[in-house]
């Protein structure tokens, strides 16, 4: 389902103060790696706001992610001071581990590999 003209909008306020946020917390560099804010999407009602958190080189992500749920309603309280003007409601806030660049590695990886299987084709023929 594609997203509507004021999900986008909302979305791209969500994601510009949630990254502040985040620096402002500490939460950007957790157990010695990064992390960041992959992308938001919005409910069409715009009641959840769905947030895709990406690490970089972090150890043990699940401790990282339950440190963020911990933390969550602080994230939310500094969000709400943040964006009071511009929305009626806040969306509540999910939080979700964005698995896309480990997907990448192994799909680059793979290829790679059949790469290093298959025989190279003679230029003889």
């Amino acid at each position: 389902m594609q997203e509507g003209k004021r999900q986008k909008q909302v979305s791209s306020l969500l994601t510009e103060n949630l990254n502040m946020i985040f620096q402002r917390l500490g939460l950007t560099m957790v157990e010695g790696g990064m992390l960041s804010i992959a992308s938001v999407n919005l409910t069409p009602d715009l009641m959840e706001a769905r947030v895709y958190l990406s690490f970089f080189k972090v150890p043990d992500r699940s401790a990282a992610m339950a440190k963020i749920q911990e933390r969550s309603w602080e994230i939310k309280r500094e969000l709400v001071q943040a964006v009071k003007h511009q929305l009626r409601v806040m969306p509540q806030l999910r939080f979700f581990l964005d698995d896309s660049l480990d997907y990448v590695d192994k799909m680059e990886s793979l290829l790679k590999k059949m790469n290093e299987d298959q025989p190279p084709a003679s230029l003889d023929q």
